[in-house]
């Protein structure tokens, strides 16, 4: 069973005596004004995450609701616990957070729940079972498959891969990475995946775990980052290495942070969804939830004004869309 909510009238009582929301409303189909959020990244002071509080931002102000930003510096599950015990503690109406393990913050998202805050949970997912949404950027499958397609053209079909990680607990990254050694293995017997390191979504770090690679095996061909943290490092490491243009780069990035390293030669293509328009359906979807409009089962749908109709699937997951690849042909067509 999923998570039991607290009533309405126990909800009103609440706000009204911790004093924690804004006053006033709103009639225009949104959240009933003056609800707040806690939205909760990985990590603060990563472009990707910036760009979906933007998105955040963007549906808050729609659905006249409040969203708050918090997060730790660094990527790990113990420092998220705290934020989400005070976004119980402060009655927030809904935590849409980005899990950086799947097991490790059930606890304090439970007793978020206990509290009456609903749970979605966006970008990395934990077990179903500790929230109430996933809003998914896109079918693990697809991420999957589309790297691997990506890396296998640049390389000519064989030779040996690394891939880099963010932090060895992602949920979302672990799950791509598996979904990519059966793909290479079903289809790509000649590509060689020797070694998976972890840049811990550290810059610095997956600058060096890059330099550690290319050190470690001379007959690398190629690189994947599925993280835009590694990715954008990765490639600042290349791009003055005698590995430019010798060892392919592709992964998940962004296109401002990679607009330089296409323009010079460094990567040829890498994919990614808009992380603005993931961080809009969050926000959308927890105000779904939170207003009653949707209970989180399959098959409950809801409306969003900029991007359409969407539909909650199996084990309350909604998909945002398939991962699109961008190259010099595109690249200037998006600015996130």
């Amino acid at each position: 069973m999923r998570f039991n909510k607290k009533s309405i009238a126990v909800a009103a009582t609440l706000v009204i005596s911790l004093g924690l929301t804004a006053c006033g409303g709103s009639d225009d189909g949104g959240d009933d004004g003056g609800s707040a959020f806690t939205f909760l990244p990985k990590n603060l002071g990563n472009p990707y995450f910036d760009t979906s509080e933007a998105g955040a931002q963007s549906a808050a102000d729609e659905l006249g609701v409040t969203v708050t930003q918090v997060g730790p510096d660094a990527a790990s599950p113990e420092a998220q616990v705290p934020f989400i015990n005070t976004a119980a503690q402060q009655g927030a109406d809904a935590l849409i957070v980005s899990a950086n393990d799947p097991t490790a913050i059930c606890g304090a998202l439970q007793e978020a729940s206990d509290a009456g805050t609903s749970i979605v949970t966006f970008d990395s997912d934990t077990d179903p079972e500790c929230r109430d949404l996933y809003v998914s950027q896109a079918d693990a499958a697809g991420i999957a498959k589309v790297q691997v397609e990506m890396i296998a053209e640049q390389i000519g079909g064989e030779g040996q891969i690394a891939i880099l990680s963010a932090s060895a607990n992602a949920t979302n990254q672990n799950a791509w990475i598996e979904l990519m050694e059966t793909e290479l293995a079903a289809n790509h017997p000649d590509i060689e995946l020797v070694d998976t390191v972890y840049g811990d979504d550290d810059d610095q770090k997956s600058f060096d775990q890059t330099a550690a690679l290319l050190q470690s095996y001379p007959e690398l061909k190629g690189i994947v980052s599925p993280t835009t943290v590694g990715i954008a490092a990765a490639a600042r490491y290349l791009s003055t290495s005698e590995s430019k243009g010798q060892v392919a780069l592709t992964g998940l990035g962004t296109p401002n942070q990679m607009r330089e390293y296409v323009a010079d030669g460094t990567v040829t293509e890498f994919a990614l969804w808009n992380p603005d328009d993931l961080g809009y359906l969050a926000v959308s979807a927890a105000a779904a939830l939170a207003n009653g409009d949707i209970k989180g089962e399959e098959g409950d749908t809801f409306t969003t004004e900029r991007l359409g109709e969407f539909t909650v699937g199996a084990d309350g997951v909604v998909l945002l869309g398939d991962p699109f690849r961008f190259n010099a042909d595109n690249i200037d067509d998006f600015y996130f």
